[in-house]
């Protein structure tokens, strides 16, 4: 991981650390405000020997005290010196429990003895350091006075009493809180990061490559409201959504496929966008003077003639069973060099019928009467339509949602279409935000909705599709009309022709 993705993921999880923070911040305050005051005094003793007035002496004496210095610190913890301070304040304790208070150190090169206790009573905590400082005098008096004589060449002298504290010397609120917040923090990045490579959704470009090779040929900005106008390229053509399905018909123009031109577009699960994402597409290619045809070869859930406000009870299967013709069922959408040949009725075989030999052919009538041919194809993970399609045409776009498909559901896509055969002309990820640290880049910068900067209302979504019924009820005629086909040959025998002029060329109103 590069620093930026570090950047990406403190920004993508800020929450949860300022969370993690505040809660360590929290129970630093609280463990604080439950624990006793404890106060801290300590007095000072010198030690010191009475040698004669030499120089000689003098330097002996000192070397003396100062070997012995620590050994008269580590006795103000024993019981010799701890009991006479119990009986002389009367405390309700023992030596070995008052020792756990009590602490006793001499400084380098020094005769110097520091004890310091530790209390919750600020004025015992003091009368107990003074007490040792005495006791430990008288001890160390005892101790040192050799047999024969009645005065110790070693004498203690107490230079600095013990004083009560004004304030407890913990807990330290302060510190306790920049403590808790530091482990806060930590445990917040932490968890961001663990959270962030525990996480397999697609979310950019890096993810992509991680599971293929294939170039990522467009990122679709997320729309809030793309249920409401899913026909994003004719309903409002200057917004950021928009201008991300021209930058995919820009991208699919540089492809090398062969010579062909014919694709599927379909993903790994459902809810990716797969069908708004063929028909933008579509529109976006006829606006930029296209011939396209597009055909909803989704025969389980068709959602072309939903969209586009179209009938769509005749369409590709009647045409794959020779029971009507291509001119009779294909529709021109709009002032547009578009047409629409739709699913018609779900048939109890998909898949056969997909990948019939009259499918086949059917394909390339259109490839070689259409500059581009996009057909709209199911999910590849739940059934094999999409992958025995993609093998008929010149490559297949996979459409993976961002922040909801995971890696493991886009490779058993790839894999799917790669054990087929098909070719994967490249991948298309939607549904990517435009700000915060899981956007692509920003979209449509600098420019508004429309001529008056305001979107379209929910009003006018639903006058575009009437619009678009009216200019496509024109030009249709009915199946039954017809005398049926017998072969696939007289089947795909009629191209498509564009619509005479009149009423039923009218462009959508927007």
């Amino acid at each position: 991981m590069e620093l930026t993705d570090y950047i990406r993921i403190l920004r993508k999880n800020w929450l949860v650390i300022v969370v993690a923070t505040l809660l360590g911040v929290g129970v630093a305050a609280a463990w604080s405000l439950t624990r006793t005051p404890e106060y801290t005094t300590s007095s000072t003793v010198f030690v010191s020997t009475q040698a004669g007035g030499t120089i000689g002496e003098l330097q002996q004496g000192s070397n003396f005290t100062q070997s012995r210095v620590t050994t008269y610190s580590n006795l103000v913890t024993t019981p010799v010196v701890m009991n006479p301070v119990i009986a002389e304040l009367e405390l309700d304790t023992t030596a070995g429990s008052l020792a756990a208070d009590v602490s006793a150190s001499a400084a380098v090169n020094t005769t110097l003895i520091t004890i310091t206790v530790t209390n919750s009573d600020p004025t015992q905590a003091a009368d107990i350091a003074n007490a040792l400082a005495a006791s430990l005098t008288s001890a160390v008096a005892e101790l040192e006075t050799p047999d024969g004589t009645d005065t110790s060449p070693v004498r203690l002298s107490r230079v600095k009493d013990a004083l009560p504290p004004l304030k407890p010397s913990s807990p330290n609120v302060p510190l306790n809180l920049v403590l808790g917040a530091l482990v806060g923090l930590a445990l917040g990045v932490g968890a961001a990061v663990l959270r962030s490579v525990l996480d397999t959704r697609v979310r950019s470009s890096r993810d992509i490559e991680l599971v293929t090779d294939r170039p990522l040929i467009g990122a679709i900005a997320f729309d809030p409201k793309a249920k409401e106008r899913p026909l994003i390229v004719h309903a409002d053509p200057r917004s950021p959504r928009a201008e991300s399905f021209r930058a995919l018909r820009t991208n699919l123009q540089f492809l090398d496929m062969g010579g062909r031109s014919s694709f599927v577009v379909t993903s790994s699960v459902a809810n990716e966008g797969k069908s708004t994402t063929t028909i933008n597409l579509a529109i976006a290619l006829a606006d930029a003077g296209k011939r396209v045809a597009l055909l909803d070869t989704d025969l389980r859930k068709p959602k072309i003639a939903e969209y586009l406000g179209i009938e769509g009870g005749v369409g590709l299967t009647d045409v794959l069973i020779g029971r009507a013709r291509i001119a009779d069922v294909m529709l021109p959408w709009g002032d547009r060099s578009l047409f629409v040949l739709p699913a018609g009725k779900i048939p109890p075989n998909p898949s056969e019928l997909l990948g019939s030999h009259q499918m086949q052919t059917l394909l390339t009538v259109l490839e070689r009467d259409f500059d581009v041919v996009l057909c709209d194809a199911p999910p590849l993970l739940p059934v094999t339509d999409g992958a025995i399609l993609a093998k008929a045409t010149s490559g297949a776009i996979v459409a993976v949602a961002a922040g909801r498909t995971t890696r493991h559901q886009l490779g058993g896509a790839i894999d799917a279409l790669q054990t087929v055969g098909a070719k994967i002309a490249g991948v298309v990820l939607t549904m990517v935000p435009t700000r915060g640290p899981d956007s692509y880049y920003a979209y449509g910068y600098g420019y508004g909705y429309g001529v008056y900067g305001e979107p379209p209302t929910d009003e006018s979504a639903r006058a575009s599709a009437r619009a678009a019924r009216k200019a496509t009820r024109g030009t249709r005629r009915k199946a039954s009309d017809s005398a049926p086909a017998t072969t696939s040959e007289t089947v795909l025998s009629s191209r498509p022709q564009p619509p005479a002029p009149g009423p039923q060329r009218g462009r959508p109103t927007p």
